[in-house]
């Protein structure tokens, strides 16, 4: 599995396959999770979820890669990127959505510029798409 990582970065921290960690976690940096998280996150750095990770906590970052599962709302300022393999079930804001084909988001997406009379729902839970597919 590659991570795509720019020249100037480097993974600073690493929660592996196996772990089991229950908190809050604030780093700065690089975090790559591949283990089990439960709480909450917050960094202004990048965070990737590793395609092994379960991770069910409220998180705040700078940019987020998901190629595992997160349970929670994820507020990011930069960018949110779900790969192939990525699960995201709960709010997403971010200004930069990047979604591979078959990338799950189960949840509301606000993305928003810099001004706050940009903000634009983006979409809606598939829970809420059935229902309106159903009275329809």
């Amino acid at each position: 599995m590659k991570f795509r990582l720019r020249a100037s970065e480097q993974v600073s921290g690493f929660l592996d396959k196996g772990t089991n960690v229950t908190g809050e976690l604030e780093f700065a940096g690089t975090l790559r999770i591949d283990g089990n998280f439960h709480g909450s996150i917050s960094t202004g750095d990048v965070l990737i979820i590793g395609e092994h990770a379960l991770v069910h906590a409220d998180i705040k970052v700078g940019e987020i890669e998901v190629h595992g599962q997160v349970f929670g709302s994820v507020d990011a300022k930069r960018r949110v990127e779900v790969t192939a393999t990525g699960r995201i079930r709960g709010d997403v804001r971010t200004p930069v959505l990047i979604t591979s084909a078959g990338g799950v988001l189960d949840g509301r997406i606000e993305m928003a510029g810099d001004r706050p009379d940009e903000t634009t729902i983006a979409a809606h839970s598939s829970a809420q798409q059935r229902a309106r597919q159903e009275r329809d």
